[in-house]
């Protein structure tokens, strides 16, 4: 009985040991200078003014020094993808990946190698916000935001065109630009919700006249590969998308999993309950299943952290942080509820690199920090931090397998 209970104390003195034993190795983090040279040359073609302009921050970051990480996109597994291109000074991520999203899909599906208008999308898109804010009395969101779900909702109304087609820029203009045309708009609804005249057909004709100024009037037919279409015909007969294809998938405890809820963020303006939200182990075990068997895949989330260095092109969890053992559904809805994690930025995953027993995702990124590493346009994410801060992600239904049965469909 003696020799029993010696040997109990001594497995609980192990176990307790394990339970608390840290790394040898901690992560460090440090001070850096960081410049945004390709936001500042956004900003100097597209004549933004901004006095703080050429001054470096210092932003706290994690020491990256001695670690084996990617260093370049040829690590990568890749599907085809459109390569990357800026979004410039214009709060349209989610249009970018989306669209991006869905040239993959097109020619993942009909081998077709498509190049879609954004802008195309981002007209209507704030047409249709500018009629809910008429509508609702100045009681909606309206900015220049959205997710990635507005862009086939946006689709089914009014078509796609390519981007040839469509530009939505001025004639030699580099960059997008949407500060000033924002001001304007929003400036007239202000002026309707004051003066409390809301006349729907004057405040659309107004709104798109702003918008025709600066980006120009999206066409109503056109010419591609020697045939006239309209734009739904282009969306039907050239892209061959069904659009209810495609599901978007949430993970956050705020709400009950397995069923059909809505995405409560301000990006979200029309309130869609279409995620379908489940556990976080199976919403990775869903996102790494289909990267790792020929789909891409739209995620959006948080990308605002001292484990982003776009001098590294990565994105990793720093263990001051917190260490990977303990990243699990509760510690991503802390960080959600108290919006330590937003919804920042829509972007793209088009690769995937298992290095050392762990998952990496290539993101193609449309915004300006992507561009200041030695992969212009791309970040690698540790499943770490696809785990802890990547909120929702749209992917085709057949990479699902049978979650959708859990939602009775």
């Amino acid at each position: 009985m003696k020799s029993f209970i010696i040997s109990l104390i001594l497995f609980a003195f192990v176990s307790f040991s394990t339970l608390f034993a840290q790394d040898d190795v901690k992560d460090k983090g440090e001070f850096i200078e960081y410049h945004n040279e390709f936001l500042e040359k956004i900003m100097a073609e597209t004549g933004v003014d901004d006095p703080d302009s050429g001054e470096s921050e210092k932003e706290f970051k994690l020491d990256l020094s001695g670690y084996d990480l990617p260093t370049s996109i040829s690590e990568f597994t890749t599907y085809w993808y459109n390569e990357p291109i800026s979004q410039g000074y214009s709060g349209t991520c989610w249009v970018f990946s989306t669209t991006s999203y869905f040239e993959s899909e097109i020619y993942r599906l009909h081998k077709k190698k498509l190049k879609l208008s954004e802008m195309y999308t981002v007209y209507w898109e704030t047409v249709e916000k500018a009629k809910r804010y008429i509508q609702e009395k100045g009681n909606s969101l309206f900015s220049e935001g959205s997710e990635a779900n507005a862009v086939p909702k946006i689709w089914k109304l009014y078509g796609i065109v390519p981007e040839s087609v469509y530009p939505g820029k001025k004639p030699g203009q580099m960059f997008h630009n949407h500060e000033e045309m924002f001001i304007e708009m929003n400036t007239y609804l202000e002026n309707m919700k004051n003066t409390n005249t809301w006349n729907e057909k004057e405040g659309i004709s107004k709104i798109k006249s702003i918008l025709d100024k600066y980006m120009g009037t999206p066409p109503e037919e056109f010419t591609y590969e020697g045939k006239e279409y309209t734009p739904k015909e282009f969306l039907k007969d050239v892209t061959e998308l069904n659009l209810d294809d495609y599901i978007d998938v949430l993970s956050y405890m705020q709400q009950p999993y397995y069923e059909k809820v809505e995405y409560e963020v301000p990006d979200n303006w029309w309130f869609s309950k279409d995620y379908h939200n489940i556990p976080l182990d199976e919403f990775m075990s869903i996102l790494k299943n289909a990267i790792k068997n020929g789909y891409t895949v739209c995620i959006g989330g948080d990308v605002s952290e001292p484990g982003i260095n776009p001098f590294y092109d990565v994105a990793v969890v720093p263990s001051f942080d917190i260490p990977s053992e303990f990243i699990d559904e509760n510690a991503r809805q802390f960080r959600f509820s108290n919006q330590t994690t937003q919804d920042d930025h829509g972007i793209h995953v088009v690769g995937y690199l298992d290095k050392d027993g762990e998952d990496w995702f290539l993101i193609k990124d449309s915004g300006s920090g992507s561009r200041n590493g030695k992969n212009k346009g791309y970040y690698f994410f540790h499943e770490d931090y696809v785990k802890l801060k990547i909120m929702d992600f749209m992917v085709h239904k057949d990479a699902l397998g049978d979650v959708l049965q859990k939602f009775g469909e």
